[in-house]
């Protein structure tokens, strides 16, 4: 299986999972019901990655080189009718917006495929927090004179982003359910069988060892067994 690089710290994917697992995760109550017991285990088994979200990812890869041809022609041709602030601004937001959506398609593309929630939630993040104001920028400012063609690249791109946020939002929702699931299943297994085995669930010690000192601990096993024989 091939692995894959990730460009978030590991300190930044730790507060990630740490905000996914907060916020996307549906908290219940009800944890006697046994018909949700056997959901949340077949939900823990599947696998979730979230193909709505995986196409999109996949045409947004190959519509976004055509949205990018078609925002810097029609840069060039309205950049001398702007005045001097709006050509800052627009070439900003055009370096901002290449940049961080390179970024974001990939950290889509490894945090659904791979499902890992921190990858996954900083896609949201940036989908959420950069990309949409700098679009929805480009498609209500009247003052950086949009053109007809330009109007419908961003529509369409527009489209795109509200329908990656919507999915990406369902499929950390599934994602920190299974991860919040594995790990209360994983913790369960580990203390059945170290029961199964003989061993204390604290680093695999045997259940008659005690954080006492050595001989006393021998003497008052000694004791158990004098009395018992």
């Amino acid at each position: 299986m091939p692995v894959f690089y990730s460009p978030v710290p590991e300190n930044l994917q730790i507060g990630l999972a740490y905000m996914g697992g907060s916020v996307f995760t549906n908290n219940r109550t009800a944890d006697s019901d046994f018909t949700r017991e056997e959901e949340d285990a077949s939900v823990a088994n599947e696998l979730v990655s979230h193909l709505p979200l995986q196409m999109l990812l996949y045409f947004n890869t190959f519509y976004f080189p055509c949205w990018w041809f078609s925002a810097v022609f029609m840069l060039e041709v309205k950049f001398h009718y702007l005045p001097g602030y709006y050509q800052a601004l627009l070439i900003t937001g055009m370096i901002l917006l290449t940049v961080i959506e390179l970024v974001r398609l990939y950290l889509g593309y490894i945090g659904n495929l791979k499902e890992k929630v921190p990858e996954l939630a900083a896609f949201w993040l940036l989908s959420f927090m950069f990309q949409l104001p700098v679009l929805l920028f480009f498609l209500t400012d009247e003052g950086i004179i949009i053109l007809p063609l330009e109007r419908a690249v961003h529509s369409f791109y527009l489209l795109f982003l509200l329908a990656q946020i919507l999915a990406s939002f369902l499929a950390l929702r599934t994602m920190t359910r299974k991860l919040t699931l594995l790990f209360h299943l994983r913790q369960f297994g580990k203390v059945e069988s170290f029961h199964r085995a003989g061993m204390s669930p604290a680093y695999g010690l045997p259940y008659h060892r005690s954080v006492l000192p050595m001989s006393l601990t021998h003497d008052m096993y000694q004791d158990d067994r004098g009395s018992l024989g």
